[in-house]
């Protein structure tokens, strides 16, 4: 048996809206995320770890945002299509691992649903799913509320 690990980072700026999207939750918010598809950054972090890990290249390769049909995406059709790319290639996910920082919106209340919307993607018990936030401690731009970054880290098994 095969195992490996990635690592995945993104991060989008706010901008005019209502609403973020992370771990594929819609979360009321005062501003929206700046982004090519529906900005969700954890599930962002999570394709470009889950790629890294096969050695499949990153999510810029696959979903670029000059290609127009990802326009709005909803990235949770990105991560089922990322989760498709990795079965074709054996590789299964073992747990996973998301941080999420930012200073607002709170994400704790959010954190089971987001939990439960990336392992049903996955199709992966709930419990292979870690989902945390963070604050910067008011430092660099996640402090100063100007946008939301996230990290992830994955274990993945062929064989």
């Amino acid at each position: 048996m095969e195992f490996r690990i990635g690592q995945g980072l993104d991060v989008h700026a706010f901008t005019d809206g209502d609403f973020v999207r992370l771990g594929a939750v819609r979360i009321p918010h005062s501003r929206g995320l700046e982004a090519h598809s529906d900005g969700d950054v954890a599930l962002h972090a999570l394709c470009d770890a889950l790629l890294g890990a096969a050695a499949l290249g990153d999510i810029g390769q696959h979903f670029s945002p000059a290609d127009e049909q990802w326009r709005g995406a909803d990235s949770g059709l990105l991560l089922g299509r990322v989760r498709d790319l990795l079965l074709q290639e054996g590789w299964q996910v073992v747990n996973l691992d998301i941080t999420i920082a930012c200073e607002t919106p709170r994400i704790a209340p959010h954190v089971p649903a987001m939990r439960q919307a990336i392992a049903s993607v996955l199709n992966t018990p709930v419990d292979t799913v870690s989902v945390k936030a963070t604050t910067t401690e008011k430092l660099g731009f996640c402090g100063r509320a100007e946008g939301i970054a996230a990290m992830a880290i994955v274990l993945v098994q062929r064989g």
